[in-house]
Formats: structure tokens, sequence, C-alpha cells
């Protein structure tokens, strides 16, 4: 078999390596323009974990690799004058020159072939040969020449960053956010031998612009860094090395295979400096590829393989890269936090590390962190321990004058199980469990202020008096038998009504008993959907008036709290979205303008709710569909709804339109929250693929919601909030006839969590650094 591997880097350089360990009789040939020692940058850096996988796939090049690594446990954040050191962490970095010398020799050894200062920029040359793999960086030639194949996807990030080296020497990866009279500067910096640290500066344009770093040279953009920094670098100069600002280039490529041609490492996918994989992928991608090609009976087997069963671990990294980045381009989101939570979100950023995680590696900082929550809650008000706190997501929250015990959430769910609007024993049973359960507050399902108002048949409805002697006995049974608050949900399809109940056809339209349909604009939502009618300026204040009387009957049930439903493309969604509002007049257009109807009803709704209890609204902060609403919409949407006198946002997301494209993962819409939250200066609640306490904590402790609501977790498990109780050991309302199972639960979960915890420490794998240190002890007498 004959390979060639265009690009001499740490994917192409492993994958020869790999694949002659497999075929010592294969012709591999590595081809690569640059010197063998010609590199840019300074370090890598890589994981333990990632470290296992090296030691297994091919051991002498492991330990070569390993003797030449800096390590280090924590992770270092300076904020505002203060160092937070986190530990647990387990990393190590290497030289990337020392790296690419280590590979070249095992290849060598093998009996590869390398072939230094060699530009390929024709593949035709290597005609005979039985696989071409594509290893030639981020800016591939080959991806490039075959770009309508491989149909790259090039997003240049908003910020500018340089690479840079330093012999300040380092005992931590560090991190240093430092504000300047242009802006924000950050230091990404952690050493990869005695004497050598490699430093990435980044910062946003707009700071870039003001500090005059347009057209400097490396040497002068090194000189100002170094005055920037110079209090940390304490007299250490900063080295360069093709340093130039740039911006990094996001590439996605939906195919990675051309006949026998396969794209590696950055020419297919890049991942973010900030999380440090670039060179873990590349190498993993090498893994990947040798381990198809030993299973599959053809090459082209093999690459089909090989993509196939390497994307979406490429695709999970790429979106955790994603993540981080997105946090580091927002920095400023967070710049007026307490340094202990601005730290928190610092580890937090990328959703693999945990609260429950962090407690764990560093029992110490999550102290810290729930401390610092703590008196947060208690210049609020509250009388809460600031010296033994309880986790975040059990401490107390005040909207107006109403006060929940906790900050966990029953999520507004439909259950359309109504009968003409009327909730029935279903949904006592259905509420009356989950607030028992223990949850601070609880939503209603949309409750429709209409008959017309309805999404389908089965959705619960309050514009009659039977339905609100329902709510009432709902209400009632809340009060009486838990110390949770409930939220009554209003709202009004619009051209999403007059369709079957979820299981029968969810957003499809009845076939038989059908009404007619109201929007802002005559779109239906499916082609064969019911055309709505727009709404004329009687019909608008035919709607308004629902609502407040909706409203109305909502303060004689008893309800503690009321939300108007502007999300997921129901009528007054609808107003807001460019893209089911195509009006000409005053309510179309400008977001202004498409605002206006939904904070007519707000106003209106506002006037006739008790000046008391607080109000929130739904909204969508995007339609994850082009053209339509965006995450800095969402901000403006939610500083008018402030200005009207909301007290929450509810931060949810799309459903708008029926060919958007969102973006699903744990915790999903929660970078909506937090971007609304800490732009808009408002109060959320995030809710979206949440399904564990410790993502609840996470999440309040980060500082991206003040509420959280879960929705599936609550169907499965009315206790939720309790079990988190006994876990965390914190205390929760509990009726008396539940008292016996309370008290066992507690008591287990003492025991439970400690198993659990010993679990996950005897399962951690020894940091090299641990590993290091046992080698070098003598060995006991026999």
């Amino acid at each position: 078999m004959k390979i060639a591997i265009i690009g001499g880097g740490p994917a192409g350089l492993y994958a020869a390596i790999l694949l002659k360990k497999q075929r010592p009789q294969a012709e591999i040939t590595v081809h690569e323009r640059n010197r063998a020692d010609d590199t840019f940058g300074f370090g890598v850096v890589f994981s333990d974990a990632t470290l296992d996988n090296f030691e297994k796939y091919d051991p002498p090049s492991y330990r070569r690799i390993t003797q030449e690594f800096a390590y280090w446990d924590d992770i270092a954040v300076h904020f505002r004058g203060t160092v937070h050191r986190v530990g647990g962490n387990g990393f190590c970095g290497c030289s990337r020159r020392m790296l690419l010398l280590i590979l070249q020799e095992r290849a060598r050894e093998l009996g590869v072939t390398l072939q230094f200062e060699t530009d390929i920029d024709d593949e035709s040359r290597f005609a005979d040969a039985d696989l071409v793999v594509l290893a030639d960086g981020i800016n591939s030639r080959f991806r490039d020449k075959y770009i309508d194949h491989f149909q790259p996807e090039v997003d240049l990030r908003s910020n500018k960053f340089a690479w840079m080296g330093s012999t300040r020497p380092l005992d931590a990866f560090t991190f240093i956010f430092q504000e300047t009279e242009w802006g924000p500067f950050i230091a990404h910096a952690y050493q990869y031998e005695a004497g050598r640290s490699t430093w990435i500066f980044e910062t946003d344009a707009e700071t870039f612009a003001r500090a005059g770093l347009e057209g400097l040279s490396e040497r002068q953009s090194a000189d100002r860094m170094a005055e920037i920094f110079g209090w940390f670098l304490d007299g250490h100069p900063l080295l360069t090395n093709r340093s130039m600002w740039r911006n990094f280039p996001m590439i996605r490529s939906r195919r990675w295979v051309r006949g026998n041609m396969v794209l590696l490492g950055d020419a297919k996918a890049t991942a973010h400096f900030s999380i440090g994989s670039g060179t873990k992928l590349a190498m993993e991608d090498a893994i990947a590829l040798s381990e198809a090609m030993a299973q599959a009976p053809t090459v082209d087997a093999a690459l089909q393989t090989y993509e196939h069963g390497r994307r979406e671990e490429v695709e999970k990294t790429q979106h955790a890269a994603d993540v981080s980045l997105v946090w580091f381009e927002h920095v400023d989101r967070f710049w007026d936090f307490d340094p202990v939570q601005f730290a928190f979100g610092v580890m937090t950023r990328a959703k693999a590390i945990t609260y429950d995680n962090l407690t764990l590696r560093a029992p110490e900082f999550v102290r810290e962190v729930d401390k610092a929550f703590a008196k947060q809650v208690r210049a609020k008000g509250f009388d809460v321990d600031t010296a033994k706190p309880v986790a975040p997501m059990f401490q107390p929250l005040k909207l107006r004058e109403m006060e929940v015990a906790n900050r966990t959430v029953v999520s507004p769910m439909c259950m359309y199980s109504a009968k003409e609007g009327v909730p029935g024993d279903f949904h006592l049973v259905h509420y009356g469990s989950r607030a028992i359960g223990g949850a601070g507050l609880m939503f209603t399902e949309m409750t429709c202020v209409g008959r017309d108002a309805r999404i389908t048949p089965g959705c619960a409805g309050l514009w009659n008096d039977e339905q609100q002697a329902a709510w009432t006995r709902i209400v009632d049974f809340v009060h009486a038998n838990s110390a949770a608050k409930i939220c009554l949900q209003l709202g009004h399809a619009g051209r999403k009504g007059a369709t079957r109940l979820m299981w029968e056809g969810m957003d499809r339209p009845l076939e038989q008993g059908g009404w007619d349909t109201v929007s802002a604009s005559p779109i239906p939502y499916f082609p064969d959907s019911q055309v709505p009618r727009e709404m004329d300026r009687a019909a608008m204040d035919r709607v308004k008036a629902e609502f407040v009387a909706a409203t109305e009957r909502g303060t004689a049930c008893g309800f503690d709290m009321l939300e108007l439903h502007c999300a997921h493309g129901y009528l007054l969604a609808s107003f807001i979205s460019p893209l089911t509002n195509t009006r000409t007049d005053g309510y179309g257009g400008t977001l202004a303008n498409r605002l206006r109807y939904p904070l007519e009803v707000f106003a209106a709704m506002r006037a006739a709710w008790p000046a008391h209890k607080p109000m929130s609204v739904r909204i969508s902060a995007t339609d994850w569909a082009e053209g339509g609403i965006t995450g800095d919409d969402a901000v403006a949407i939610a500083r008018a709804f402030g200005e009207a006198g909301v007290d929450l946002i509810d931060v949810s997301t799309g459903q708008t339109v029926r060919d958007a494209q969102p973006v699903y993962g744990r915790m999903f819409q929660t970078p909506f929250s937090e971007q609304v939250r800490n732009e808009a200066r408002v109060a959320t609640m995030c809710v979206g693929n949440i399904t564990t306490s410790d993502q609840v904590n996470t999440i309040l402790a980060a500082g991206r919601a003040d509420l959280v609501a879960l929705g599936r977790p609550h169907l499965v498990d009315p206790s939720f909030t309790l079990r988190a109780a006994a876990w965390y050991g914190a205390e929760v309302a509990c009726p008396p006839q539940y008292l016996p199972g309370k008290e066992q639960i507690f008591r287990n979960s003492v025991r439970d969590r400690q198993d659990f915890d010993d679990l996950k420490i005897k399962g951690k794998p020894k940091t090299r650094a641990e590993l290091k240190t046992e080698a070098t002890k003598p060995l006991a007498a026999e």
C-alpha cells in the first residue's frame, strides 16, 4: 500500500506513525512545506485523559513526549486585583517544536519517509497512492481547491488574538483579565518547558482599535502587551514567532472525504484555543483514521467509517469550544461580577466542568463560591447563613413582594388534557404533586384567554367561571400543602391554533372541529395549515380585553405571579418576529414597531394585576432562522419589557417557524439567558435541556440566570427538588404526611453521596505529576 500525507504537523505525523505500525510494508511519505524544526507558536497543552489515549496507541512516542512535559494541576484566574487558584485539573504542556521532533523521530524509526521544504499543490503526483491524507492545516490548499466538494464553513470570530511566548515561569494554567484605558485584555498563559511559557493575548475588536494595535509590527505589539501585563511578567520578556494579531477561524467542513483523499486536523475542523484542544483533535483524528483503516476491508470503506464515526466527537468538541469562545468574546458581561463568581464562570464556561465536579476537585473554591452567592442574597434582605451556606439552588429569591424558598422551577408544560378549557383531576394531581415535591415556583401550562386562543382542543383556559373555579381549586391545594408559589401563564395560540393534541401530531391542523385563527400577518405555519386572519385594530382590542379579563380571573384564583407568553410563534410572538410579521402599518417593520402590540397587552395586564405581585414575560431569544430574532434583539426586547415594569424574563428560544435550525445540547438555551440577564440587567429564568441539580447550581453560581426551570425531569420525578435537597443537605418544605420519606432520603443521601464521591475520586486516573512522583519513590523492601 502507498500512502501520501500532506502536512507534517501533529495530525500528519501521528497518522504516519499509526498507519506504519499497522502496515509495516506500506510505503508512507510525509510531505511538509516547512523545515523540520520550523514551527509557529510555542507550546501545546494536553489533559491527562488525552495522554492516556496516546499511551494506548503508541507507547514509545508517549514516553518521549511525557519526558518533555511541564505539569500543573491548578488553574489561576487573575481578576480585579484578586487571584483564585482551582486545583484538580491535571494538564501538561509541551513545546510544539519538541512535539514535532519527537513525532518525526518516531516516524523515521518505523520507516516513514519525511520530505521537508516540499510544497505540494497538485495531487496528480500521488496518482498511484492508495490513500492521500490532507493534514495541511487551517489554510489547507486541497480543501480550498475542492471547496465545492468539502464545503467548508469559515466563521472568522470577532475577537483579535496574538500568540507569543515568554521566559516567565508559571506553576498554573493562568488566565489574566486586565482592565486598561482602552478596554479589557485577556492573557491565556501556561508553561510548556523549563524557562518557557506560552502567552495568547486576546481582546475585542473595539479595544484592539482604541489601543492602536492595527499596523504594529510583531515586536511593537509584544512591547505593548509587555506594558499592559508587565506587573505579572516581572521583568521577563515576551517572545515572538509569527505573532501577528488575527481573528480565529472556526472551520467546519460538510464533507471530509473525496475519493481516496481525507481531511485531518485543522484542515477539516478547528477548535478555539480557549479550551486547548486543537492538537488533541488533530492527533485523535489520526487515531480514528488508523482504527478505521484497521477494521474496514477497503480504503473506501475505511474513510467512510472514519468520517461517520469521528464526526460526532469532533462536533461535540467544537461546540464546547464555541461556547467557550463566546464567553471570552463577551467577557464585558461579567466584568462587574464578584471576583469569586467571575472565576467560577471562567471554570464552567464550556459546560465540561460543573458545580459538583468542582466540589470534588476544589472543595475550598466551591465553598468560596457558595459564600459569595449567599452574601449577594443577604444583601437583598434575606437572613441567610453566609458562613456555611446552602447550595445556590436553595437560596431564596424575591420578586416584588413574592418570595420563593428556592430557585428550582417547574417549567410551564402543556398537558393537552383539559375539557373545554377546564383543568380537571389530572391537573390537580399534576400540579399538586410537583408542588409537594419541593420546587420553589411552578408555572401553569399556557392558559388560553379565549376559546379561539387555544392551541388544541385539550388546552386549558381561563375565560369562564367554571375554569376559574377549577384553577382556584388547584391554587388552593398548592398553597395549603406546600411552600411553592404558583404562576399563571397566559397566552394566545395565534396562527398555531386549531391543531391536534401533541401525541396525535404536534402543530398539525385539526381535520375537523377547528376554529378561525388570527396572527400578525396572514402566514400559515405549515403550507397546509390554516391561513390566519391578519389582526385589525378591532381584533387587537378584543384580544387585549381577553388578556385583561383572564388576568382579573387569575387574581381571583389567588395566583402568586403572572406570565405573558410572547414566545414560540404564538400570537404575540408573531408580532415580534420579522419572520411572521410582514405588516406595513405601525405594528410592523422595526423591532420597536413590532413590539408595540405585545407591550400594549402587557401594560394593560400589569395595570389589572395587583401591584405587589410580580409579572414575567416568556420570549424566544432567537428564532434559529436566518433573518429572525437574534440574541441582540432579545436584549432589546427584554429592556423594552423592563421599562414597562416586567420583573423577570423567561428566556426560551425558537418554535417560530417550521424550518428553524436549532442547535441542541445540554443547557442549550442558557447562553441566551446569560446574555439577556447581564446586558439588559433584568432578572431571568432559563430553561431548555437542563436535567440535573448539578446543572441548576452551575447556572446560578455563574450568574447565568436567577431561576432555573426544568420540564421533562419534573414529569418523571415530581420530587426532583426534594431529592436534590437531600443530596446537598438543604432544608426544603414537606407536608407532614410525607415526613418519614423525607427523613429516610435525607439520612440515606449522606451515605450515598459519600459513596458516590469516593467512587468518582477512585475512578479518576492519576495525573502525570502524581505518576512522575511515584516513579521517583524508592521501592519498599521485600
